[in-house]
């Protein structure tokens, strides 16, 4: 009854005019920035931070939420109908696009926009009522568990690859390599630079991810001397029967991974995505099709991007402290307003604590209402030539990309990860496992030390902590099983 209670508490001030009104913006502004190539809610929320000192605390944490959980659909639609994705979409290029590809772009924009839904809902219920035992479970993770954790996402590497495993690993690798460029932050010694001073603050991922998925793909296009666009005839917008439940046992498992993922730091969506599709892919009753086009490929990351974006704020707002950069700004604009995030939280404010959780699940429904109806429009787009088309992209990748850190060095480097991107495309390498790599490559390095510094070099306190221990027995188990399904194909026949 006290949650309810709390619930009631919360949507009575969240349901206020002018609250209603902030989060509809929020939502508004962070879809429109999740659909420019490069921009996010990281340097958005950065932007607008100076206008929260004369927007009411409630309304601005409502709103800047708002463009934080708001932009993570609209990466999809960018990444689904482009191939130009955000850190938290990567892994909606694949099924997604492929979507796209077949006329069925309408049905993907739609399986995301419902699965998000799901997603945000089940985040918000866990929110609500797990909120200050959950954000406990995240101190209990030391060096040693995250360090066994980013091992863990490595093995999403044989689902995220549809083609040939040693090719996986080999991207795999290159994108852990790509990782480490950049200024050592132990001992301050450059690495991998060549002498280039503009690596020396490493490569970003979102030069990576927009030049090897994005812009690699207008070249591919360009290179194919055809006028390629992706939207082709009707709009099939609402899936059939069959369909829908296709989709809700993918979302629903989304929801849940992408609901644990977000109280973890390192974690969140860009982390989520891949242990969903990781999950879809080994356990679906449709796990041959994914990587093809799938709609389970496209429903279960929405839905683990949205959780995580949710849960993320589980850590902040009951213990005090934020898992990601995002999380960081957001802490800015509570401290700002006078607001401490930690255990007093809820006791001390919990008008702003409630009615932030009950303006999630509205913003929930704002983008429903905003993006389902609108999906005829975005596709519209593609009924101009892409002759005209692909310099207006190119364009927002390169303001996008400029925007993040004012630096014109990074433009050079998106182009030339576009070339890179290209040349994998036409020796039919994938660039997924790369970004996989490129992500959890450093976090393990950064934690793997860091573990080595608090042990004096001990080893053997990565098997002797419980958490780290039951997972490196997880990921031995799994080897072995992986072990014994290659000897039985080689039985069977040549391996791919």
């Amino acid at each position: 009854m006290d949650l309810l209670h709390n619930l009631a508490f919360g949507f009575e001030h969240a349901l206020t005019l002018q609250n209603l009104m902030y989060c509809a913006l929020g939502c508004v502004i962070g879809t429109l920035v999740g659909l420019l190539p490069g921009l996010g809610p990281l340097s958005t929320i950065s932007l607008l931070l100076p206008l929260t000192y004369s927007i009411p605390t409630d309304g601005s944490i409502i709103m800047l939420a708002g463009i934080y959980y708001g932009a993570q659909y609209g990466d999809s639609v960018s990444a689904i109908t482009m191939k130009i994705p955000h850190a938290s979409s990567i892994v909606a290029c694949i099924d997604g696009y492929q979507m796209t590809l077949k006329g069925k772009t309408g049905l993907a924009l739609f399986t995301a926009g419902i699965s998000s839904f799901i997603g945000g809902t089940v985040a918000i219920v866990v929110l609500a009522t797990l909120a200050p035992a959950l954000g406990e479970v995240a101190l209990m993770f030391g060096p040693a568990d995250y360090c066994a954790l980013m091992l863990l996402g490595f093995v999403c590497v044989s689902f995220v690859t549809t083609g040939s495993m040693l090719n996986g690993l080999a991207m795999t690798l290159i994108g852990v390599l790509l990782g480490l460029v950049g200024t050592d932050v132990n001992s301050g010694v450059p690495r991998f630079t060549m002498d280039l001073n503009f690596l020396v603050e490493g490569v970003g991922l979102i030069s990576v991810a927009l030049g090897c998925f994005g812009i690699a793909e207008i070249v591919k296009n360009l290179d194919s001397g055809g006028h390629h666009t992706p939207f082709n005839g009707k709009i099939k917008l609402m899936p059939t029967w069959p369909e829908f439940k296709r989709i809700i046992p993918s979302a629903l498992r989304g929801s849940v991974i992408g609901s644990i993922l977000g109280l973890l730091p390192g974690g969140g969506p860009t982390i989520a995505q891949f242990a969903a599709y990781a999950i879809d892919k080994r356990f679906s009753k449709y796990k041959d099709e994914i990587g093809d086009g799938a709609i389970e490929g496209v429903a279960g990351q929405a839905a683990a991007d949205e959780a995580a974006a949710r849960t993320s704020f589980i850590p902040l707002m009951s213990i005090g402290i934020p898992e990601n950069a995002v999380m960081a700004l957001m802490m800015a604009a509570f401290i700002v307003k006078g607001v401490q995030p930690g255990p007093n939280m809820i006791a001390n404010h919990p008008d702003l604590f409630w009615g932030l959780v009950a303006s999630m699940w509205i913003g929930n429904c704002f983008l429903v209402i905003l993006n389902v109806p609108l999906v005829r429009y975005w596709l519209s787009v593609f009924k101009i030539p892409f002759s005209v088309l692909f310099p207006g992209i190119l364009f927002f990748c390169c303001i996008g990309t400029f925007s993040i850190n004012n630096n014109l060095d990074d433009i050079y480097i998106t182009a030339t990860f576009g070339f890179i991107g290209y040349m994998f495309m036409r020796l039919g390498l994938e660039a997924a496992p790369l970004m996989l790599g490129f992500i959890l490559g450093p976090m393990l390095e950064e934690y793997f030390r860091r573990q080595l510094l608090i042990s004096r070099g001990d080893f053997t306190s990565f098997l002797t902590r419980p958490i780290s221990g039951t997972l490196l027995a997880m990921i031995a188990l799994f080897m072995v099983w992986q072990l014994i399904a290659f000897f039985r194909q080689v039985k069977k026949g040549p391996v791919v």
